[in-house]
């Protein structure tokens, strides 16, 4: 079983590597790796990876650029914050916990010293209790109506 987070490094390692203007040929290259893949997951994997097409084909945004805001992943996806000590526990729906590590990471809180990602679970890192509350609180504000 292919990972998601190989595939997508396999589509960054394509695009680098040659000129590539539309999903088909990604795919095809994909292929001659031994990845197959739907259309409709290459299409996310291609906006996850902040692509965009250029006269040179198809290529990533930079990195301020790429990626959605920390407001608009956590308004998607979070649906539970526990706090436990100096840790963070956000809760999403299955296979969410990553795009929403990623926006915290990219957000680049001073709070926060680290994230990890599973499939439905990002356990966020804080140097104490008073920040982790901080951090929650942060959050809850971002996901507030209005």
């Amino acid at each position: 079983m292919m990972t998601k987070s190989f595939r997508q490094g396999q589509i960054l390692k394509i695009i680098r590597g040659k000129e590539v203007h539309t999903q088909e040929e990604l795919a095809r290259e994909l292929s001659r790796l031994g990845i197959q893949t739907t259309q409709v997951t290459l299409s996310r994997d291609m906006r996850e990876l902040g692509l965009v097409k250029t006269p040179e084909g198809y290529r990533q945004l930079s990195v301020d650029a790429a990626g959605p805001e920390l407001r608009d992943v956590a308004n998607e996806y979070l649906l539970d914050i526990r706090v436990a000590q100096n840790l963070v526990v956000l809760r999403t729906s299955p296979g969410n916990a990553s795009p929403l590590a990623v926006a915290v990471d990219r957000a680049e809180l001073s709070e926060v010293l680290g994230t990890i990602a599973g499939d439905d679970t990002v356990l966020v890192i804080t140097p104490d209790a008073a920040t982790a509350n901080w951090f929650r609180d942060h959050m809850l504000n971002l996901i507030a109506p209005g």
